[in-house]
């Protein structure tokens, strides 16, 4: 997973959290925070994508999955044919922004095996 970062004072991650529930078909809450080496992230000054940020001494770093995830996906399967998007234009399929996600594809189930 591409992840995209942010650095926030650690005190202000659950409100952070919590605000960011609120939109679920939009990046949705941080997938984590903390210590970057416990997702796999070796140096955060030599992101992947972007630039780096800055963390301050009283700041721990704020990680949302990133819609990049497809392009990575897409580029490491090496389909005959894909369909994608444009600067500024979300991955095309068939599911519309209005439908609210289905249960069984929620991460909440992919982390407990309910389905």
């Amino acid at each position: 997973m591409v992840v995209s970062m942010r650095p926030f004072p650690a005190d202000q991650v659950p409100a952070i959290f919590d605000l960011c529930a609120n939109f679920p078909q939009a990046h949705g809450t941080p997938v984590y925070w903390g210590d970057p080496a416990g997702i796999g992230i070796a140096d955060l000054d030599s992101p992947d994508y972007g630039d780096a940020l800055e963390v301050k001494p009283d700041e721990v770093p704020v990680f949302w999955a990133c819609g990049v995830t497809p392009q990575a996906a897409i580029d490491t399967a090496h389909p005959s044919l894909c369909i994608t998007h444009a600067p500024g234009h979300m991955l095309v399929t068939d599911v519309r922004s209005s439908d609210p996600p289905q249960p069984e594809i929620c991460m909440v189930n992919l982390k407990t095996g309910n389905t």
